[in-house]
């Protein structure tokens, strides 16, 4: 044979692939414990910004966001930018002269005044350290498209995820939202800490550990 496959002793020296860091994304084998917020974070005409559930996880809390758009009086291309403006690592203008105004972004902001925002975020997974950072992080998952019955131009839905690493505090602490595009001012909703912390105690692992011994 002139190609061969590599041989077992040398595929048992590869280094394991990493994937994204614990600080990053929600952990891997873990389900995470719901809580039902409803929250509608901000509407204009064209657009409505829902934080219908929070999914508590022992090391952070994942904020799922559903983002809804609807054409009505706006023209095909202009709605179709819009579209394409919910997807920030297509955004490439951000930098330290300003944002901008199609870059959809959120931050926390808790009462001690620290914050963490998606604004440069870095979207290279190869790239992350697998050091935590000092201060904490709200990474912007890239999600995908829900389908809904009716007209696309009536109903277009976004889900995105939002992970907020570490565990939120058990106090109250503020989401804020801002789209100068979608015609979204500064919106901020506040959020309960106490309940994200409880419900992480009934989050529970896809799979147990087998006994010992097996």
């Amino acid at each position: 044979m002139f190609f061969e496959p590599p041989s077992a002793q040398e595929e048992a020296l590869r280094p394991p692939k990493l994937g994204p860091p614990a600080w990053y994304a929600p952990p891997a084998e873990e389900m995470g414990a719901a809580v039902t917020s409803d929250l509608l974070l901000a509407r204009t005409p064209n657009v409505a910004i829902a934080l219908p559930t929070i999914r508590a996880f022992t090391t952070g809390c994942l904020l799922d966001v559903e983002i809804v758009m609807r054409r009505r009086s706006l023209p095909p291309d202009d709605f179709q930018a819009l579209q394409m403006s919910v997807f920030p690592h297509m955004i490439s203008s951000v930098s330290a002269r300003g944002l901008p105004d199609n870059l959809l972004r959120f931050g926390v902001r808790f009462a001690d005044g620290t914050k963490a925002t998606t604004v440069g975020q870095r979207f290279d997974l190869a790239g992350l350290p697998q050091d935590p950072p000092v201060s904490p992080q709200l990474s912007w998952l890239l999600g995908g498209t829900s389908l809904r019955s009716g007209d696309n131009d009536e109903g277009s839905l976004f889900n995105i995820g939002l992970w907020l690493w570490p565990s939120a505090p058990p106090e109250t602490f503020e989401l804020g939202v801002e789209w100068p595009d979608g015609g979204i001012e500064l919106s901020i909703t506040t959020l309960d800490g106490a309940a994200i912390v409880s419900a992480a105690e009934r989050s529970v692992p896809y799979w147990p550990d087998p006994p010992l011994g097996d």
